[in-house]
């Protein structure tokens, strides 16, 4: 999928304030030109192919969102947008750590399949200017704070969701906002009412500090950076010729000299549920950590090195010394820039 398959028809907006009290909810779509459309399928195309996206199944008889998309009409596209805001903000309303938001709600479609998406854009507060009469009849100009704007083509919303109307899967991001004292997943488990799957990022987040503990709590400190960089190469080369990879293949390959590490590091994923899931980052933000070796050395030096750099002999070169410390050699450089 690229932004160019993201074919929008309808677009409505509702103002989700909860300072007003109550939303004020629109009655007419959003006549959109080339930059809306741009802007919104920038947006849709962030969640649709980031790694921060979960995969949901709506609990079907909970949820009043899939009562409403399940017999959904294009022709009532705005009555259907307005229940959906009127739901979002009673629980905004009734929890003051959620944001105040606009929630776009946009009629698109990919190729064959039809899609919603909840677009819930979070106020953002900036200093703008205005210019106000003086009583000498002149005027004067003067900067305030303005608490709505929305976030930027290049900013991530913090929840919004992408629902398929052929199936009614569902894909959200969101983040954790105080409820009745807790920190929860609103968007998820209050809002759509739906069980969310680990995203991507957050199970290659679960399995590289698995492997790091594992690695800390087994190897010497001496041989630490050594295995870690190890462990990262593997996972860096996997991802690249696979695009994928399983958490069983991956532990096996990490694990391969010593197996035992291998039993405790399952250990560990069975708490998650995670033994037999496949981790499939997509976005280039998420692979580029695994393009590097960053170390950091006692003395103060930060050292980072692209991966094929590492991974050729004649350009770097770790050098056990006898008193155990260790130095870094790195080779056949034609040309040094220094950098302020």
């Amino acid at each position: 999928m690229t932004k160019e398959d993201i074919r929008i028809s309808k677009v409505i907006m509702h103002i989700m304030d909860t300072n007003v009290g109550m939303p004020v909810l629109s009655n007419q779509l959003i006549e959109f030109g080339s930059d809306l459309a741009d802007f919104l399928r920038e947006h849709i195309y962030k969640i649709a192919s980031g790694d921060d996206g979960k995969q949901c199944e709506f609990h079907q008889q909970e949820s009043e969102i899939f009562r409403l998309l399940d017999t959904y009409d294009d022709e009532n596209f705005i009555e259907i947008s307005r229940k959906i805001a009127e739901y979002l903000y009673e629980i905004m309303h009734a929890n003051v750590e959620i944001p105040s938001a606009d929630l776009m709600v946009v009629r698109f479609r990919i190729q064959e399949f039809e899609y919603l998406a909840l677009l819930k854009m979070n106020y953002k507060e900036f200093y703008t200017h205005r210019t106000l009469p003086g009583e000498d009849g002149t005027n004067y100009n003067e900067l305030f704070k303005y608490r709505s704007i929305l976030p930027s083509e290049s900013q991530r919303l913090q929840e919004a969701a992408v629902i398929c109307l052929n199936d009614l899967n569902v894909r959200v991001v969101e983040r954790k906002y105080e409820v009745n004292g807790e920190k929860t997943n609103y968007f998820s488990y209050l809002f759509l009412k739906c069980k969310a799957k680990l995203s991507d990022k957050t199970k290659l987040n679960i399995v590289t500090k698995a492997i790091e503990n594992i690695q800390k709590d087994n190897y010497d400190e001496s041989m630490q950076y050594a295995v870690q960089m190890k462990a990262k190469e593997i996972i860096h080369e996997t991802l690249e010729e696979q695009g994928s990879f399983s958490v069983r293949e991956i532990a096996e390959k990490v694990f391969e000299e010593k197996p035992e590490l291998n039993d405790v590091f399952q250990e560990k994923m069975e708490k998650y549920d995670m033994v037999r899931e496949e981790v499939a980052p997509k976005s280039e933000r998420t692979m580029r950590k695994y393009e590097t070796q960053h170390l950091m050395t006692d003395t103060g030096i930060e050292i980072r090195i692209p991966m094929d750099q590492y991974k050729d002999p004649d350009s770097v070169e770790f050098i056990t010394n006898p008193d155990g410390t260790v130095s870094v050699l790195i080779k056949n450089i034609g040309h040094i820039q220094a950098r302020f």
